[in-house]
């Protein structure tokens, strides 16, 4: 049965443009994305990234798409009241879609796509990858009980990017058959063959970023805000140095903690590098320079797609016991290792262990490239695939 599916999302992401482009090239999809917002230069270094940039990937090449006209006071992707496309309603009316997905639901756009979806018997699935393991106060967590009981199980589908996010759907009442997974993806082919192309630059990178050939070379790959705890990265750095092998961090990214990491790492003489922001089409330079990723954040790191990135380009990656993606990505002592967020002494053991024996870190890297295959593009398309042969079966 041919499909025809709209898409709202708050704006164009790097990472979801790799899936939009599978859907548009499914035989039986006939596919339009809506994006309520297209974030500015400034909103980009606002959100977190600490400079201005545009990605310097396409980002609208191979799906068909169009922007809601947004009539919020205030525009802005942080904020509920910020994304306000009414249209979008009366859009889902006249399209007659067989089904819509929408990304999230923390945003007002989001409501009027879903309501418009009930209002004309539209088959409505969302996609999200929140969890249940952010701790949060008492009363607020009685009240999403109450609400979210009520919205999710009238959901036709729930589609969830691994197995804490399908937890959480369950968790709220929706029906396990009508959960069905569609993990975050990205570009893995491009990673992949970049980072091939790169291998012999190694020296060449390390030396770009003052560090030692015969370092053991740990990542950090992200915004500098609270919710990563970079500055985790930076004390466990300075604690695994002394241990015997020569251990160094690459930190990239840039954010309001910046200078705060600057600064542990100066104080505790910490051999680490800051590389800044790189875009895109510079990032896999970082992973092949490295020799493992580490994602100390907390539970607000819904997933890490860095742990994506990092697995296609042949790196293990030490992710804290918090990050979303770590039960569906880090097997323990094969593709990785998950610590205890906050525990930098726990970290930093790990690091110093395995600066010792370097070549499990590449065996590791061999195995998390294989575990990244369970991530490709097809995977996610096939999930929505299934989302609709259900609603057909159901319907």
């Amino acid at each position: 049965m041919h499909n025809k599916i709209a898409i709202v999302t708050t704006h164009p992401i790097q990472y979801q443009v790799p899936w939009f482009r599978g859907l548009a090239a499914h035989p039986d999809l006939d596919i339009e994305v809506f994006f309520c917002h297209k974030a500015t230069p400034a909103e980009q270094a606002a959100a977190g990234f600490g400079v201005q940039f545009e990605w310097d990937v396409p980002l609208y090449e191979g799906y068909p798409y169009r922007f809601l006209k947004n009539v919020a006071r205030k525009p802005s992707i942080a904020t509920f009241r910020g994304l306000d496309t009414p249209e979008i309603a009366r859009i889902i009316a006249k399209g007659r879609y067989n089904g819509a997905i929408v990304s999230g639901w923390n945003y007002k756009s989001a409501w009027q796509a879903i309501i418009g979806c009930w209002r004309t018997r539209t088959p409505v699935m969302v996609r999200g990858d929140t969890h249940l393991y952010y701790q949060r106060h008492p009363l607020k967590k009685a009240a999403k009980w109450l609400v979210y009981r009520r919205f999710i199980p009238r959901l036709d589908a729930c589609l969830a990017v691994g197995k804490w996010s399908r937890e959480y759907y369950i968790h709220y009442g929706a029906r396990p058959d009508r959960v069905f997974i569609v993990p975050h993806v990205i570009n893995d082919e491009a990673f992949v063959c970049e980072a091939a192309r790169l291998q012999e630059s190694r020296p060449a990178l390390r030396r770009q970023w003052g560090l030692a050939e015969d370092a053991v070379v740990y990542l950090f790959s992200g915004k500098l805000i609270e919710r990563k705890r970079p500055l985790d990265f930076v004390r466990a750095i300075g604690k695994a140095a002394p241990g015997g092998a020569p251990v160094a961090g690459l930190v990239v990214g840039d954010g309001p903690l910046r200078q705060a990491c600057e600064d542990v790492a100066r104080e505790i003489g910490a051999p680490v590098r800051f590389a800044g922001f790189l875009n895109q089409s510079e990032i896999v330079a970082s992973y092949v320079a490295a020799d493992a990723l580490v994602l100390p954040s907390d539970a607000r790191e819904t997933w890490g797609l860095v742990v994506n990135e990092a697995m296609a380009c042949g790196r293990p990656c030490f992710v804290s016991d918090q990050v979303g993606c770590g039960p569906d990505m880090v097997v323990p002592g094969s593709t990785g290792h998950i610590f205890q967020m906050g525990d930098v002494d726990a970290l930093a053991e790990l690091l110093s262990m395995h600066a010792t024996q370097p070549g499990t870190l590449k065996t590791m890297g061999e195995h998390a490239w294989n575990k990244a295959k369970e991530s490709r593009v097809d995977v996610a398309v096939q999930g929505v695939m299934q989302a609709l042969a259900a609603l057909e079966a159901r319907h």
